[in-house]
């Protein structure tokens, strides 16, 4: 039996080009759905137990960010539990993974997958909670739930938004919330019960859910980018969106946090909506008080590297976090986690990993209590 390579599972995706030898396999990175896109990658290889691999990804060139392959290594896994890096090289066009598999059967990723079931798992755990009420807001471009997370008393003082993985690669931002769940149902926390005593979370664990299976990079299954469609959403193409903003506008929003995951940046770090014609510099001054709780509350958190200031143009209000902003006057970031590690402090084995980014998810509790309580 010769070797194979396999993609149809959930968030799968790869183009198999050449699998006749474990030193010479070539792929393709696959485009996201509609769309040009091309960056996530996730797959199986059967067969080649003990022998020397040579993957090549021929088309790394033309990713969305091929600045993302510099310095980058890709994760393997053999029972999609605990995953790990392995050696990752990239020339200038092709991206090469060097591994020898220590089992028949190894899989591939571009980052720890978030899978559709550990997805349901987490509403299920969560509901079960006498703290929370899961509510359904519609259903995405192909029919999947739109699920929100009401985390605490409706009639709090403080609304707190988090959504995740607009994105649907950026799968660190799933697992960031569910990190964040774990703390704010941990009634031993002391954070946890101190916000719940003002403050309400709405919480949307996947903003895309389509994407998410499809095993797509940024966009929907329309090939929508769900994080440039906040200021006309529609139901045709972006109904993730809508949902969730027509909740916001019957709810209202004090304080928005919008996670997601950097290709490039080998560092945690938030943008804000310094470039709005309208940020006052009270707005600033909350979200520099923001960013300086979260350095203590978690060293992987820095801002010393991140997103330079740019100028306002159209395309800012179609933005979630600083669209919110705008439109609700209150503090919005967007939280970015690398592909890569963290620079600031590297694990060689792990890199950026699921629980690392779980464990940043339960240290934002502190700063959002502190924003709160200085209000």
């Amino acid at each position: 039996m010769g070797i194979k390579i396999s993609h149809q599972f959930d968030a799968g995706a790869i183009d198999v080009l050449r699998a006749d030898a474990p030193h010479a396999i070539e792929l393709n990175l696959r485009k996201d759905s509609h769309s040009d896109i091309i960056q996530w990658f996730y797959f199986r290889l059967q067969g080649a137990q003990a022998e020397p691999c040579t993957l090549r990804f021929l088309n790394a060139a033309a990713a969305a960010y091929p600045d993302g392959w510099v310095d980058y290594q890709a994760v393997a896994s053999y029972d999609r539990e605990t995953w790990f890096r392995v050696p990752t090289s990239y020339d200038g066009q092709v991206m090469t993974i060097e591994h020898t598999p220590e089992e028949d059967s190894v899989y591939y990723a571009y980052f720890e997958p978030y899978p559709w079931d550990r997805h349901l798992a987490l509403l299920d755990n969560a509901q079960a909670s006498p703290l929370v009420k899961m509510l359904d807001l519609g259903s995405s471009v192909e029919g999947r739930d739109m699920n929100l997370l009401v985390v605490g008393n409706p009639d709090a003082a403080h609304k707190v938004w988090v959504i995740a993985r607009q994105h649907p690669g950026e799968t660190m931002a799933e697992w960031f919330v569910e990190g964040m769940l774990d703390a704010l149902l941990d009634h031993a926390n002391p954070f946890a019960r101190q916000l719940l005593k003002d403050a309400v979370f709405y919480v949307v664990p996947n903003m895309n859910p389509d994407g998410s299976v499809r095993g797509n990079l940024r966009t929907n299954a329309a090939g929508a980018n769900l994080n440039r469609e906040w200021l006309t959403p529609s139901l045709e193409r972006s109904p993730e969106v809508l949902c969730v903003k027509n909740k916001m506008r019957e709810i209202g929003c004090d304080l928005f946090l919008d996670i997601h995951g950097d290709e490039g940046l080998p560092y945690v770090f938030v943008a804000g909506s310094d470039s709005l014609e309208n940020f006052t510099p009270a707005q600033k001054a909350e979200q520099e008080r923001f960013i300086a709780d979260f350095k203590i509350a978690s060293p992987d958190f820095q801002n010393a590297v991140g997103y330079p200031d740019g100028p306002f143009t159209p395309e800012v209000l179609t933005m979630g976090s600083p669209h919110v902003t705008h439109a609700f006057g209150c503090l919005a970031l967007t939280l970015e986690m690398p592909f890569k590690d963290n620079a600031n402090d590297p694990d060689p084995q792990a890199g950026w990993s699921g629980p690392r980014s779980v464990r940043l998810g339960q240290a934002i509790l502190q700063p959002i209590l502190q924003t709160l309580r200085s209000r």
